[in-house]
């Protein structure tokens, strides 16, 4: 029977998780979406209850499972009684279904009710076809990425998992795999003291390698991992350094009274770039509808996007996006130093800069983590894992809830980096997330995000507190299953991923302190010229 406390703190984080979104959603959509679009709403809030609960499931995990020191065998009153296969099965399953399924569709309904699918180049939709050009686009979705996984399910779908056999007496005891003599693995040394880890290297043994068919469930979990990786590795590492860095600039950069003569500087700077981007708009609608003249007003197909005339009107339009939401963060911020100013909260800068100081520290952590613990062949200490294991002595529910807040942590950088990212290369549509002005497609687009990165999250969670989570059913499938799967193995063990993630992060922190400039639009004069010249 599964223990009454793990069961209450599911019901109380369903709820926590339910309220929240619900709280993010009707605070930051946009008045065009406050009654409408009812279906892409509840897909939002119920992904991102999900992306979520993902990664809260390995506390969840951890704590079902007797944390550190594991269940004792012979008395089961010391588990939590909770089936975390079903759990994880269940969780493996949902994300692609909520990214190559619901999230897509949803989009694809929300952006033709407006003739604005696939980012404004499909000009003259139906409203009225809304259902009938969701469903168009939604099966080229399905039937494509149900090729990939069918395919690479068929060739990749066997795990080939070492087994050590020890010759001689073993001072330590290896962790048992499938029954052979045990896999030792590398963050059990943390643990050993010198002699011990002088003996066991010492000590000979066979390494065979059993053929283990893995489970779709499994797959998916291991196929979604891979794939979050790239998205994971990117934008966490830069959200590693960015977040810190832009919640202290919240600080340094709040609103402050303007005098008169800085006062009109700042507003004819402002009317100068409201009226280039008017005249850009302008210049951009006559083109599209040029376009769409000789077109004979059809529809843009799936080949026709891919022309260069298509993808230069594409990132022309991104840069319009771009310039206007800097424009509108410029007038924001004016407004709250001028006639607004009186009625700004003074506590919120404040606010900002104590998370600042936190996520400064937690991500210096994460990387003291990853040098120490996770990249070295042999870890030279446990370092978190044993700030984990000391809480959960002392007050076992801490532990819980710091591996938690570390795991969202990266959540929260990924979906960071993507913004930061955005802003910069003008391939990447922007999706920001604004109080008040944030339209469907933007919170789809941001739940994808986080849905892909959630399992990468997990993964990396799962082998960083490789102590603390060692007797969690998920270890025993990322860390074993999907470690050892056909060709994603390389990546697992050669740490490909979290190299990146480590280059990103040390990179973005040099672009960051050394480029001081602040975020500009590029020049609308120049933007407008080029359209012109087309």
């Amino acid at each position: 029977m599964a223990d009454w406390f793990l069961i209450v703190t599911i019901v109380v984080a369903i709820v926590v998780l339910a309220v929240a979104g619900i709280y993010l959603i009707a605070n930051y959509q946009h008045p065009d979406d406050k009654n409408d679009a009812y279906f892409p709403k509840l897909t939002v809030l119920l992904g991102f209850m999900l992306a979520a609960a993902t990664v809260l499931l390995l506390p969840l995990d951890v704590a079902n499972n007797g944390g550190y020191s594991g269940c004792d065998g012979f008395d089961t009153k010391l588990c939590g009684g909770l089936n975390m296969a079903l759990f994880w099965n269940i969780f493996f399953w949902a994300i692609p279904i909520f990214i190559f399924f619901l999230i897509p569709f949803m989009t694809f309904f929300y952006e033709a009710d407006d003739g604005m699918l696939m980012a404004g180049t499909s000009v003259g939709a139906n409203p009225t076809s809304r259902i009938g050009v969701a469903v168009k686009y939604e099966l080229g979705v399905l039937f494509v990425f149900g090729v990939i996984f069918a395919v690479c399910y068929i060739l990749l779908s066997e795990a080939a998992i070492p087994v050590a056999n020890y010759t001689g007496s073993v001072s330590v005891t290896p962790i048992n795999v499938q029954g052979g003599g045990g896999a030792f693995e590398k963050s059990m040394l943390g643990n050993m003291t010198d002699d011990d880890k002088a003996y066991f290297r010492s000590v000979k043994f066979d390494e065979t390698k059993i053929e283990v068919p893995v489970g779709p469930g499994t797959f998916f979990a291991a196929f979604m991992a891979f794939f979050g990786w790239f998205f994971f590795a990117i934008f966490g590492g830069i959200g590693l350094a960015a977040l810190p860095l832009d919640l202290i600039l919240t600080f340094v950069r709040r609103p402050r009274h303007m005098d008169a003569v800085e006062f009109a500087e700042v507003q004819v700077n402002i009317r100068e770039r409201v009226n280039d981007l008017v005249d850009v708009g302008e210049l951009l609608k006559i083109e599209r509808e040029e376009n769409n003249t000789r077109r004979g007003g059809a529809q843009r197909g799936f080949f026709s996007r891919l022309s260069k005339a298509a993808q230069e009107e594409r990132k022309t339009f991104l840069e319009f996006k771009k310039a206007v939401y800097l424009l509108e963060g410029d007038i924001e911020h004016f407004n709250n130093s001028s006639s607004h100013f009186k009625n700004n909260n003074p506590l919120v800068p404040y606010f900002a800069l104590a998370f600042g100081i936190l996520s400064i520290i937690i991500s210096l952590l994460w990387i003291l983590q990853i040098v120490i613990n996770v990249l070295p062949v042999y870890p030279w200490h446990p370092f978190l894992n044993d700030y984990l294991r000391w809480f959960e002595g002392w007050f076992p529910p801490f532990g819980v809830i710091f591996a938690a807040i570390f795991s969202m942590y990266l959540l929260l950088c990924a979906l960071k980096g993507c913004f930061k990212f955005g802003l910069r290369f003008v391939f990447i549509e922007l999706h920001p997330m604004k109080l008040g002005k944030t339209y469907m497609s933007s919170f789809m687009f941001n739940i994808a995000l986080v849905l892909l990165c959630a399992l990468p999250v997990v993964q990396f969670t799962t082998t960083a507190f490789s102590d603390y989570a060692r007797f969690t059913t998920i270890y025993q499938v990322m860390g074993i299953q999907v470690k050892y799967m056909k060709f994603f193995n390389f990546f697992w063990e050669k740490d490909v991923f979290v190299y990146a993630l480590l280059i990103m992060a040390g990179l973005t922190s040099i672009y960051l302190f050394c480029w001081k400039k602040k975020d500009e639009s590029k020049s609308s004069i120049a933007l407008r010229d080029r359209i012109r010249a087309r």
